[in-house]
């Protein structure tokens, strides 16, 4: 089946140029932008196509913008909104060095709470996906896609699409983390284990023990990584 693709439009292309050079520090946190004039001759756009940029970004709370005033770049970690921490996520090169951790701690506060969700609303789906885990090949890649299909199905199935956004906004960078994650034999075999108890309490709907089991297996991931050093390595 051929895949069509579209073309980023120039305003697309200019904001995420912006976004390159606020990430670069080309343009810190606090810091005016050019006049409208200079920085679209700077970026060889029209005045039109950074507007509609500078809208975008100003929406997604990057930039600051007042009529007659210096467009400012916001704290947009403070002021931002879940598109900022989607994009972030998708340029690796950019994370700082506490991202990572920070992401953990969010994944271990988020998932045991959208599986007993799941576990108390929709546990028939979830158990379809946690049908295959016993046959999966014992190679980083296929715990990796298989761990991203089993959490995406939990936010689905919890009834609260809230998580299911969050999960989505991180696409691209789990799939890198996950494989580096599955690598060593002792994280495949902590999550076969993991897959074991979850089935256990979804064929009992039993949303505490989906709250356990997930909590668990959360903790004993964030040691894992923080034990082979991978935190200070992303």
């Amino acid at each position: 089946m051929m895949e069509w693709t579209s073309p980023q439009k120039p305003a697309e292309l200019t904001e995420n140029r912006l976004i390159d050079a606020i990430l670069d520090g080309a343009f810190p946190i606090g810091s005016a932008l050019p006049g409208e004039r200079e920085l679209a001759a700077q970026l060889k756009v029209t005045r039109p196509t950074l507007r509609e940029a500078l809208q975008r970004l100003g929406r997604d709370g990057w930039l600051e913008i007042h009529q007659g005033k210096p467009t400012r770049v916001r704290d947009y970690w403070r002021e931002g909104s879940l598109g900022v921490l989607g994009t972030i996520a998708r340029r690796s090169t950019h994370l700082p060095p506490d991202f990572v951790p920070n992401l953990l701690a969010v994944r271990l506060a988020l998932a045991p709470a959208y599986s007993a969700l799941a576990a108390r609303n929709d546990p028939a789906s979830v158990l379809l996906v946690l049908a295959d885990h016993q046959k999966l090949p014992d190679t980083a890649e296929a715990f990796a896609s298989f761990d991203w299909r089993l959490h995406n199905q939990l936010t689905i199935a919890c009834g609260n699409p809230i998580f299911t956004l969050i999960l989505n906004g991180f696409a691209e960078l789990y799939g890198p983390m996950a494989v580096l994650y599955f690598q060593p034999p002792e994280s495949r075999q902590r999550s076969r284990v993991f897959y074991a108890e979850l089935g256990q309490a979804f064929k009992l709907s039993d949303p505490i023990a989906a709250e356990t089991v997930t909590r668990a297996v959360m903790q004993d991931s964030l040691r894992l990584w923080e034990q082979r050093g991978l935190l200070r390595q992303t």
